[in-house]
């Protein structure tokens, strides 16, 4: 193994580390909005003017907003952080309740609904996900949200190969590592299920730095080691991608 990727695992496992002291027991929930047509710019609004602050109020970090560089679907998306399941619950009850953020709502709506359908899913960071810097290092910076589906029993194969050598591999070829999550056990799809937030300079740099990844002869080797008892995803519909423009009340850019 090259001192290059020696140098980023031993950072990877510092990271994880620091990670564990600083509250890896956090959960994360990702959040996907659809506006109806029309409403996006409303729905910026109402979260740029009201509804991050009330987050933080009632004890959500708020970690990144953005919208899909194809947003074809009027989508935002968003990933909050909370203490615990019980401490998102008692959040999201205080944050429904608070009469500013009733009366944002009601003045939102005036001219008709901004979203017409929610989706959520609540998540843990992996073990070797890196301490998440929320920070605004570059509002050009182009984001990209990956889900990977798994064979049955096969979950833990994909988190090994990722913790022993694509997190390294990634550093090495220019990409950024975020989060890293499995979905809580009680989610649908939990036993199958890998999301991850990657980043890049811009379009061309992503482009370059998959192109070198996928043709780094330590990725091709740790793929085929990682597959001798067969594939680890899915064939059809395994990986997916969503490239991601941060909005610009966005904590992380």
């Amino acid at each position: 193994m090259k001192l290059s990727i020696l140098l980023a695992a031993l950072f990877m496992s510092l990271v994880t580390s620091l990670y564990a002291a600083e509250g890896g027991d956090r959960i994360f929930e990702l959040r996907t909005y659809y506006a109806n047509e029309g409403k996006l710019d409303a729905l910026h609004k109402r979260f740029r003017d009201h509804t991050c602050e009330l987050f933080e109020k009632h004890g959500m970090q708020n970690v990144g907003y953005w919208v899909p560089v194809k947003n074809e679907s009027n989508a935002l998306i968003y990933i909050v952080s909370h203490a615990g399941r019980k401490a998102a619950q008692e959040s999201w009850s205080a944050f429904l309740k608070d009469p500013a953020w009733v009366a944002a709502y009601k003045a939102s709506i005036a001219g008709g609904k901004l979203v017409r359908k929610i989706d959520r899913v609540f998540l843990t960071a992996t073990d070797y996900s890196p301490a998440l810097k929320i920070e605004s290092q570059n509002p050009n910076r182009l984001f990209e949200l990956r889900t990977y589906t798994t064979h049955d029993g096969k979950r833990a194969n994909i988190n090994k190969r990722f913790r022993d050598h694509t997190c390294a591999l990634f550093t090495k070829h220019g990409i950024s590592n975020l989060l890293y999550c499995d979905l809580m056990e009680d989610q649908q799809s939990a036993n199958v299920t890998l999301t991850y937030l990657i980043a890049h300079k811009d379009e061309n740099a992503r482009a370059a730095s998959w192109e070198a990844f996928r043709k780094d002869p330590a990725w091709q080797a740790a793929r085929k080691a990682s597959q001798v008892d067969g594939p680890i995803l899915l064939k059809k519909g395994g990986v997916k991608s969503i490239l991601l423009a941060p909005v610009d009340y966005s904590a992380m850019k």
